[in-house]
């Protein structure tokens, strides 16, 4: 297990320098001028010069790339362009607004998903397996963003039940935070779990047609029990890798639906770095998420191991 960790965030070093090369000379070709953003429209050219030496735009491209590259490497993703705050510190506060929606997401997604996908897999051919399917073909075809307008209408707008914006005062306390984000995971939640569960009935209608499923039900032991214990954890391995796809799924999916419930987190910024070319709050955004996808691999990684002991000596 050890020796797969270390393997794996070896692997991850070489893969941080290649996102991270390819997207600072990608952000190269954006035509949008930060200086002018910075200073508006009615500027003399000697302001705009002087801005873009303060901001290192006058030099070279690879002076430009070796110098952010050596910040990089000892953990400085240098100063935001238009308010001089550290880009770390900013990123990582919004990072946490925004991973809370994911990870709740994906509880959402796996909580609905596997308990559908068992129930469609233990009547598989029948009325309820059909209407799972069509269930989850439907939740795959509508994007999150749709949803998330939809939820709002109702449970925020018209019912009233949950916030329908972010607000600081009301997340200043765990259980507010939770009640806010409520709505972002249940909009984010639903394509995964409808994914999810397609794979739960897929692979565990295999698993329970195996020998040993009907051994242990001939034994009499309980079909909880053999369910659980038994042939969800030898169906878990493709359900474990379809997670780790959507986690980058709803990474990108939450970047609308902050937009649609005024989220303070990484997609609103994001976005609003790469409208006004500001490059250190851009190229942070993506090691930040870059970094955070592999951490999660690793992890299911580990899992597979957990799962699967043949994955321990790969």
């Amino acid at each position: 297990m050890l020796r797969l960790l270390v393997t794996r965030l070896l692997a991850a070093i070489p893969l941080m320098f290649l996102v991270g090369t390819i997207v600072f000379f990608l952000q190269q070709l954006n035509p949008v001028d930060p200086t002018a953003a910075l200073l508006g429209d009615d500027t003399s050219d000697a302001a705009v010069e002087a801005a873009r030496e303060d901001l290192g735009l006058n030099e070279p491209v690879l002076t430009q790339y070796t110098t952010w590259l050596g910040d990089a490497v000892r953990g400085d993703l240098g100063k935001s362009w238009f308010n001089g705050e550290d880009v770390t510190t900013l990123l990582v506060r919004r990072a946490k607004v925004t991973f809370s929606i994911v990870l709740g997401s994906i509880l959402v997604a796996l909580v609905l998903g596997v308990s559908l996908g068992i129930a469609a897999a233990l009547k598989a051919g029948r009325w309820q397996d059909r209407l799972v399917t069509v269930v989850s073909s439907l939740g795959i075809a509508v994007p999150n963003f749709w949803v998330a307008i939809i939820l709002a209408a109702i449970f925020a707008v018209n019912l009233g039940w949950f916030p329908a914006l972010w607000s600081v005062s009301r997340t200043s306390t765990v259980t507010g935070w939770i009640y806010t984000i409520i709505l972002p995971c249940l909009a984010l939640g639903t394509a995964s779990s409808a994914a999810i569960a397609r794979q739960t009935r897929s692979a565990m209608i295999g698993v329970l047609q195996q020998d040993y499923i009907r051994t242990a039900l001939a034994k009499g032991l309980p079909v909880r029990r053999v369910i659980y214990r038994h042939a969800l954890r030898n169906a878990a391995i493709p359900i474990v890798t379809l997670i780790g796809f959507q986690l980058s799924a709803l990474i990108g999916g939450s970047i609308f639906v902050e937009f649609i419930f005024n989220i303070p987190g990484l997609g609103t910024i994001g976005v609003e770095s790469v409208q006004r070319n500001n490059a250190p709050i851009t190229l942070g955004f993506v090691m930040i998420t870059t970094l955070v996808v592999v951490i999660a691999n690793i992890f299911l990684d580990l899992s597979y191991a957990w799962l699967n002991p043949k994955v321990r000596r790969a």
